[in-house]
């Protein structure tokens, strides 16, 4: 059985250092929630505070209404996935995945049963009397998850599982993950700080950064909508250009450094009044014309193609440097020195405050807002 976890004012320190304050947070049943962020920001923490492996100096953590601060980890009823597999070198692959069932001395059937259920779901069945030691690392991996889940857990903890694979078995990985996870309809909380594999697996992320949530959303929402610059720089890739906010008419313009001045309809009408800018623009929110075309003067330094799309390193005429993400034509690749002008897709790009903590446009959704207090 599944449960939804609620975590209320969490604290933890490490002496006097405090690695996360005052945080709350909603999991919804069978959710796959991601916590996102650099390293050092305090996700590892938290996930080990919910699995009962860190000590908790405030707050309280609930899974359903049951509170779990003092429940030693063994009555969690978690599973848990780690970075280095964690997988005993010793038995077999088959005796991995059984080990949890045995420690709880359960009927010999339902070992079994159990068993052979999840060595089929990881399509691991084949190498149930391997060693560990003869297996790639993404088969070692999903031994690991089918032990895991084996035991019925309420909830599934995996703490940057995917880290230790190389690149292609990663995004075979986390197909295979979120496959499963869909399939069985546990509620998993995941670690990582790799962003296109939290956007690739999760129902809703939680970007992180010193301890404290930044923002709580779709992966859509996160992306399109970021709560702050911190955000939106670390969610993808994006060009920033202090600029300005000008109001004329009733109508918004962003003027950017080289003193373009362009309208934009998605300010929210509390935030129309003349000031300074950040503005956020994502690679793909560029397109490039040629040089007698209205928009921003910029001159080619250099290109990547990488198949599908062609990668545009440019600078304006003011110095600042942008990278621009446009599909691939069949004919030919701009040439280093071109002058090109730019049009900008402006109801997708995000305005922040001068000091990068609030986004301006309308539409943001962040999950945390619920959380605050007056």
């Amino acid at each position: 059985m599944s449960v939804n976890i609620k975590i209320r004012d969490a604290v933890k320190r490490y002496g006097d250092n405090t690695i996360i304050s005052d945080l709350s947070l909603d999991i919804k049943e069978g959710e796959f929630f991601t916590l996102l962020g650099p390293s050092g920001c305090g996700k590892t923490t938290l996930l080990r505070m919910i699995a009962g492996f860190n000590s908790i100096e405030g707050g309280d953590f609930y899974f359903n209404d049951k509170r779990i601060n003092d429940m030693d980890p063994a009555k969690r009823n978690i599973g848990m996935v780690f970075q280095n597999y964690a997988i005993f070198p010793n038995l077999t692959v088959e005796k991995n995945v059984a080990f949890g069932l045995k420690n709880r001395k359960l009927p010999a059937d339902v070992i079994q049963s159990q068993t052979d259920k999840f060595l089929k779901l990881m399509q691991i069945d084949e190498y149930r009397d391997r060693m560990p030691d003869r297996l790639s690392g993404g088969q070692q991996q999903r031994v690991a998850l089918a032990r895991a889940l084996a035991i019925t857990p309420d909830v599934l903890l995996m703490d940057e599982p995917l880290s230790n694979l190389d690149a292609k078995l990663r995004v075979e990985m986390r197909t295979v993950i979120k496959n499963i996870q869909h399939n069985v309809g546990i509620t998993t909380v995941y670690v990582t700080h790799d962003q296109e594999e939290a956007m690739a697996v999760s129902d809703r992320i939680a970007v992180m950064e010193g301890g404290d949530i930044q923002h709580i959303g779709t992966p859509k929402d996160i992306y399109q909508r970021p709560s702050n610059l911190f955000v939106s720089t670390f969610i993808g890739r994006t060009n920033i250009l202090n600029s300005k906010l000008t109001v004329k008419d009733g109508n918004a313009y962003v003027v950017l450094p080289d003193g373009y001045e362009f309208k934009v309809d998605t300010i929210k009408p509390e935030e129309m009044k003349d000031r300074d800018v950040i503005v956020s623009i994502r690679p793909e929110e560029f397109v490039v014309q040629e040089a007698s075309c209205e928009g921003v003067e910029a001159i080619i330094d250099d290109s990547v193609f990488l198949g599908l799309n062609t990668h545009y390193f440019v600078h304006l005429t003011t110095g600042e440097e942008v990278e621009i993400i446009q599909e691939s034509k069949i004919d030919s690749i701009i040439p280093r020195g071109t002058k090109v002008s730019l049009k900008i897709k402006d109801e997708k790009i995000n305005i922040f405050t001068e000091d990068g903590k609030r986004n301006l446009v309308i539409g943001v959704k962040n999950d945390l807002d619920q959380y605050k207090k007056d």
